[in-house]
């Protein structure tokens, strides 16, 4: 019986899986252009590099962190045991002279004797932070007392404050002159100047007692800008990790309070100035006004911050002071190159008269509850009974 179905005249081979040339193969052929080998070698590296790299970022994200033991090193592989031996050209037990300030510290609740001076704790926190001890210098205390005082240190802090004129400017001169005629005389003596330690500096250094400008940064968190094209090695913020250099240009973690400073023209102005310090970082205050914020000797250990390093970590009076973990490095990095530069003073001073003269001797007040200025002071009411 005939089939109702067309039939093909022309017979179709079946299709064979050991035929290179089967329907299949022939069917695709017609239906995509020629692809070359390069073309084909594209589509397959290109994924193949985007899988290995989740894969591998993926791993580091979920390795551990293997201790030397778990690496296969243990002790038996090591040629000694022993400790590395320190370098023996460094002091490990430094000692920083902070100057007092007059005054209690807050505004005459803790005392009103004409002769008190004080130094907020959290300056001496701050030093202690990074391992080193402070001795206090009273600044109204007898002057051959204060300076032999300096010759038991490795370093000295100026702190903030307002006095800029009479026995306490005088004072600052004098240690700074006498700084600088350590350094010159071959021992690395550094010097840290805050707030109104670097206004003083300024005033000294430009001998000019009218060279600062007004400005209005009391109480404000702030960022720092470095200068275009700054070199920060050798200088505190030398061992600051990237990302946290980075922040400090994007984000408000240092602490500033003051009214006055100095603009960089005024200070590049100045030959002075511009000959003993270098820019590292300026910073604005709240009428966009830009002022010098962080300067560094050239030729001396002297660096000295308009802002307030140590407040992130050890002052709690102010709603604005930066406490988050940033500003905390910001605190811990400071300290740590002080004490660091410290470390290179020759200095080896007895160790008897140290002891008598540290800051152990005397006792903190907390005045934290007034909720303003600071948490801690030390106050001196009298000229010093240190033995020496």
């Amino acid at each position: 019986m005939p089939s109702h179905f067309p039939t093909n005249p022309t017979s179709t081979p079946t299709p064979n899986s050991d035929d290179p040339t089967s329907s299949s193969d022939n069917l695709n052929a017609a239906r995509s252009p020629k692809t070359t080998p390069s073309e084909m070698w594209n589509y397959l590296w290109i994924p193949f590099l985007i899988s290995l790299s989740k894969e591998l970022s993926l791993a580091k994200a979920q390795s551990p962190i293997l201790l030397p033991s778990q690496l296969g090193v243990g002790p038996s592989d090591s040629p000694s045991t022993r400790c590395t031996a320190l370098d023996p050209k460094l002091n490990y037990r430094p000692v920083i002279g902070i100057l007092s300030h007059p005054g209690d510290g807050a505004s005459g609740r803790l005392s009103n004797a004409s002769t008190a001076s004080y130094i907020a704790a959290s300056y001496v926190k701050f030093v202690e932070s990074a391992g080193a001890r402070v001795i206090p210098l009273i600044y109204n205390e007898p002057p051959y007392v204060l300076f032999q005082k300096l010759n038991l240190v490795n370093g000295v802090l100026f702190t903030g404050g307002w006095a800029k004129s009479g026995l306490y400017y005088d004072i600052v001169e004098r240690i700074f002159q006498k700084i600088i005629e350590k350094n010159d005389a071959g021992d690395h003596f550094p010097l840290y100047a805050t707030c109104l330690g670097f206004e003083l500096l300024t005033m000294i250094i430009s001998k000019n007692k009218e060279i600062l400008e007004s400005f209005s940064a009391e109480n404000m968190a702030s960022t720092l800008q470095f200068t275009e094209n700054a070199i920060i090695e050798g200088t505190v913020f030398q061992r600051f990790p990237p990302d946290l250099l980075k922040k400090l240009s994007t984000d408000c973690i240092v602490m500033q309070n003051h009214h006055y400073g100095i603009s960089p023209v005024r200070l590049q102005e100045n030959p002075n100035l511009s000959s003993f310090f270098k820019i590292l970082t300026t910073s604005t205050d709240e009428d966009n006004k830009v002022y010098v914020s962080t300067v560094h000797a050239y030729s001396y250990p002297v660096t000295a911050f308009q802002w307030h390093p140590e407040k992130n970590a050890f002052e709690w009076g102010s709603p604005m002071i930066p406490h988050s973990e940033d500003a905390i490095q910001v605190t811990q990095h400071v300290a740590n190159f002080l004490v660091s530069e410290a470390r290179k003073s020759l200095n080896r001073p007895p160790v008897r008269k140290v002891l008598d003269n540290l800051i152990y001797n005397y006792s903190p007040t907390f005045c934290g509850k007034a909720g303003t200025g600071f948490d801690e002071v030390y106050i001196f009411t009298q000229p010093s009974l240190a033995h020496l």
